[in-house]
């Protein structure tokens, strides 16, 4: 499944990134792409809108990461609201370890996130 990626401007300072799909090493350079033209706007914060996003990946995860550097860099920020259970049990797991000393390969970390969220949706339609 492709990466639909759509911008709102809500406020003056703001601009906020709806994601409907999948965001992996398919879909992550829409994104990047997007971005790039985001940082060089007048938004201060970036508002990722993750509640159509179906499932990330690792290189999903730099793609956000690279966003909030990129931000941070010109004293932006950016903020993830609405997170599916399986997207925040991702983001859950990036913030508590540190993925380089646990995994061997972005083979073996995307493997590892692929069960999870696909066990968390599993047990989320029971």
């Amino acid at each position: 499944m492709a990466l639909k990626v759509t911008v709102t401007e809500d406020r003056w300072f703001s601009r906020t990134v709806h994601l409907d799909g999948r965001l992996d090493s398919d879909t992550a350079e829409d994104l990047d792409k997007e971005v790039d033209t985001l940082v060089h706007s007048a938004a201060n914060v970036l508002v990722f809108d993750l509640a159509n996003l179906e499932y990330i990946s690792s290189a999903g995860l730099r793609s956000i990461f690279r966003a909030q550097r990129a931000m941070a860099a010109r004293s932006g920020r950016i903020v993830l609201v609405h997170a599916r259970p399986q997207v925040q049990k991702v983001f859950e797991i990036v913030k508590a370890a540190d993925l380089a000393s646990i995994f061997t390969s972005i083979q073996e970390l995307d493997e590892y996130l692929d069960a999870i969220q696909q066990r968390i949706v599993d047990e989320s339609s029971h």
